[in-house]
């Protein structure tokens, strides 16, 4: 997916394609002349690209700094892979050619909502020998958050880890791992299961209605107005369509149901 994609800056090359990465031989850079960018998904946000600029000028303004030049992403999200913003490789380019030492936005988030992305941005900059400022916040308070994010991003990835190994040393005990599947509940032990009183004759109905040629849009409907109800808000006629294949193949025993997980949503 974009939003997971790790980026690893490569110094051995200059970049001049979408695929190749920055230089990262620091030259010396004018902290006096900034490069800004801007970026938006909708129309409907409320930083517009003029909004934005504002506060990137107002920025400049009482920090005494010089806007050399201005790009952006219209209708780009936050999370879009950063080599496929053609407006922020242009700015990238721009800091290079023009030695602005300065890479600013307008809120953090306009450089990226992916932790990874913005850290790899952040690197392409410091090896040019420029800096990233958000607009809207001070210094201090701007390094502050993107550490905050960083602990927070390997929180995440730990418990991530953490939770993986758990569930295996319980499977290895044969103990229960997952959800329960509809039309059982956990048995007393609390690792088999065992029919639900309620739900499992909704499991033999389903099958029925497949047999008689239903398929999941009317077999959802036929459990509505049989009053037979999902663990969500309404049958999903998609997972139901799924499922009632599955009991045709394996029946509605436990064995082949226990791989079917909840169908409501």
């Amino acid at each position: 997916m974009e939003g997971e994609s790790v980026l690893v800056p490569n110094p051995s090359k200059t970049l001049t394609t979408p695929e190749a990465p920055l230089a990262t031989r620091k030259r010396k850079q004018n902290p006096n002349q900034a490069v800004a960018y801007l970026r938006m998904s909708t129309a409907k946000q409320d930083l517009s690209l003029g909004g934005q600029r504002k506060v990137i000028l107002d920025w400049a303004a009482a920090a005494g700094v010089e806007i050399v030049a201005w790009y952006d992403d219209p209708a780009r999200s936050g999370a879009t892979h950063p080599k496929r913003r053609p407006g922020l490789l242009d700015a990238l380019r721009a800091l290079e050619t023009l030695r602005a030492g300065v890479l600013v936005v307008a809120a953090d988030d306009r450089l990226s909502r992916d932790t990874n992305h913005a850290g790899w941005i952040a690197t392409e900059v410091a090896d040019l020998g420029a800096a990233v400022v958000d607009a809207s916040k001070p210094e201090a308070e701007w390094i502050a958050m993107m550490f905050g994010r960083m602990q927070a991003q390997s929180y995440l990835e730990s418990l991530r880890k953490n939770t993986v190994r758990a569930m295996a040393v319980k499977k290895a005990r044969g103990e229960r791992v997952g959800s329960v599947p509809y039309g059982f509940t956990l048995a007393a032990d609390c690792v088999h299961l065992q029919p639900h009183p309620v739900e499992h004759p909704v499991l033999i109905r389903i099958l029925e209605l497949r047999r008689a040629g239903l398929g999941g849009r009317r077999i959802a409907a036929t459990l509505t107005a049989e009053g037979h109800r999902p663990r969500g808000a309404s049958w999903n006629a998609g997972n139901l369509q799924v499922l009632a294949d599955r009991l045709v193949v394996e029946g509605a025993g436990l064995g082949g149901v226990c791989k079917v997980r909840a169908m409501a949503s």
